[in-house]
C-alpha cells in the first residue's frame, strides 16, 4: 500500500499566475445569467482534481504547454469564461465577456503519483498545494477570473491538474463539458465536437413570475448558511458496486424493482447522517435531491447548454421518524422528492427564485443535499495522456454529500465514492452506520 499523502513531506514550485486569453478576438458583449444560476447557493467557487500518470506516448510533450493552449484554444468556443461578473442596477449579476482571460499556472512538485496514489479522495491532505488560487486569494465574487488552472508536474513524470471556477456560470457537468472540450483540441480536434450553447433565457423568470409548485427546499430559508463549525471533517467511503443491491434486498418487491442506484444510496446516507447526529425526535430533517434537467428536458437544457440546470427537491420528514422506520419509508420519501421535477416545476423555481432574491435553500442541521456526480465523467477528460487515475471534487461543503465514481486504488474495483462532512463524533457514529 503507498504510504498515506498526509505523512509525506514535499514541496510544490509555482510559477506566478498569468491570464490566458483566448486564442481569437471573442466578442464583447453581456450575457445575462439565468435566475437558476443566480441562487445565492451558486455564488461561490468551486474546485476539482484531475490526477494522470505518466505515458509513454506523450514523451517529449509538456502537460503545462498543452493545458495551456488547449484552454487558449477553448475559450474562443467558451469566451464568457474568459470575462468577469459585474452587478447591473437591477442587481442581477451579469457576465461582462471582456477577453480578459483564465488564471494559470504551472508548478513543480517532488513528488511521485504512486506516492499520492492511496490518497487519491477527498479529503487530500495536499490540496492546497495544487491550486493557483491557494495563494493568490480568492478575490471577490465580482471582477474575478471565473476560471483558474494549475498544472502542476511531478517527478515521475504524471501531473495534477487543479480547476476552480465561478460556479454561477456553470455546474459540474458544464465544467467538464468544457474541459473534454479542451481534451479534444490538445489531441488534434479542429473544434469541439458539442458546441457550447448559452441560451440562460430557457430558465430565467416568466413575466410576470408566478410560482405554481411547492418548493419545500426554500422553506424558512433565504438567509446565508452559517458558517461551518469548528472542526468539522471531512471524510470519503468506498462503497463496493454490490452495495446498493444488498441495501435493495431490504425493500418490498415494488421498490427493489424500481428504486435507482441513487434512491437507495440517497435514502442509504440520509438515515445514517441523521442517526449520527442524533437530532431530537421532532427536528424537521431534509434531504435534497439534486436532480439535472439534462436529457430529460431538452427544452430547457439543450445539448451543449453549460449552465446551471438543476433542482433540489427536498424530501421532508421529522428525525424519529426518519430513524424509527425501516429504509423503505425513506426511500419512498427520496423518490417522492425527485419525481416532482418537471418542466413547469423548474420554471416555477425560476419564478420563486426572482421574486425572493434568488434565495439560499435550506440549510439547517438536519438537512443534507444529496448530489449524484457518477455520471458527470470526470474521468475521461483526456489530454493525450489518456484518462485520469482520479478525477472529481477535491472537497465538499456542509451540508452537501457527494457521489462519485471511483476506482480503489489497492483492489482495482470500481465503485462508488462518498464524500461528507459531520463534526468528529458524529463521523464515528456515521462510519458505524455505514458499516452496520
Amino acid at each position: 500500500m503507498a504510504p498515506a499523502a498526509s505523512a509525506l513531506s514535499f514541496s510544490v514550485r509555482r510559477s506566478n499566475p498569468v491570464l490566458v486569453t483566448p486564442a481569437e478576438p471573442t466578442p464583447h458583449e453581456l450575457k445575462r445569467l439565468s435566475d437558476i444560476d443566480l441562487q445565492r447557493g451558486q455564488r461561490t467557487v468551486v474546485s476539482g482534481i484531475w490526477f494522470y500518470a505518466s505515458n509513454p506516448a506523450m514523451r517529449g510533450k509538456e502537460p503545462a504547454a498543452v493545458v495551456r493552449d488547449a484552454l487558449s484554444k477553448a475559450l474562443v468556443y467558451y469566451y464568457p469564461f474568459a470575462g468577469r461578473l459585474r452587478e447591473a442596477p437591477d442587481r442581477r449579476i451579469v457576465v461582462e465577456c471582456t477577453g480578459e482571460g483564465a488564471l494559470f499556472a504551472e508548478a513543480d512538485a517532488n513528488v511521485r503519483l504512486e506516492e499520492l496514489e492511496g490518497e487519491l479522495q477527498p479529503p487530500f491532505p495536499c490540496t492546497e498545494k495544487f491550486f493557483c488560487n491557494a495563494q493568490e486569494g480568492a478575490g471577490g465574487f465580482l471582477d474575478s477570473p471565473l476560471l483558474l488552472v494549475q498544472v502542476t508536474r511531478l517527478a515521475c513524470g504524471g501531473f495534477v491538474m487543479g480547476v476552480e471556477h465561478n460556479h454561477a456560470v456553470a455546474d459540474a457537468q458544464g465544467l467538464v463539458q468544457l474541459l473534454q472540450a479542451m481534451g479534444e483540441l490538445a489531441r488534434g480536434a479542429p473544434s469541439p465536437s458539442l458546441l457550447p450553447v448559452w441560451r440562460r433565457e430557457l430558465l430565467a423568470a416568466r413575466d410576470p413570475p408566478r410560482v405554481t409548485c411547492v418548493h419545500r427546499e426554500f422553506e424558512d430559508s433565504g438567509e446565508a448558511p452559517k458558517e461551518l463549525p469548528d472542526g468539522w471533517v471531512l471524510r470519503s467511503f468506498f462503497l463496493h458496486p454490490a452495495r446498493p443491491a444488498e441495501l435493495k434486498k431490504q425493500l418490498p418487491d415494488d421498490l427493489r424493482a424500481s428504486a435507482t442506484t441513487f434512491d437507495v444510496l440517497a435514502a442509504y446516507i440520509w438515515r445514517c447522517r441523521t442517526v449520527a447526529l442524533r437530532l431530537e425526535p421532532e427536528e424537521a430533517v431534509r434531504a435534497l435531491c439534486f436532480v439535472t434537467t439534462r436529457g430529460r428536458f431538452p427544452v430547457l437544457a439543450p445539448d451543449g447548454y453549460y449552465g446551471n440546470s438543476f433542482a433540489h427537491p427536498a424530501a421532508v420528514t421529522t428525525a424519529g421518524g426518519l430513524c424509527g422506520r425501516p429504509m423503505e419509508y425513506a426511500v419512498r420519501l427520496v423518490r417522492e422528492a425527485k419525481s416532482q421535477v418537471t418542466e413547469e416545476y423548474m420554471r416555477s423555481a425560476a419564478d420563486l427564485s426572482a421574486i425572493r432574491g434568488w434565495p439560499y435553500p435550506v440549510a439547517s442541521p438536519g438537512t443534507v443535499m444529496v448530489s449524484d456526480l457518477r455520471h458527470v465523467r470526470f474521468r475521461d477528460v483526456d489530454f493525450g495522456w489518456g484518462k485520469a487515475l482520479y478525477a472529481g471534487t477535491s472537497d465538499t461543503f456542509t451540508p452537501v454529500c457527494i457521489f462519485t465514481a471511483h476506482r480503489d486504488p489497492c483492489s482495482g474495483e470500481e465503485g462508488i465514492m462518498v464524500s461528507i462532512r459531520l463534526p468528529p463524533a458524529a463521523m464515528e457514529r456515521f462510519a458505524r452506520e455505514m458499516k452496520a
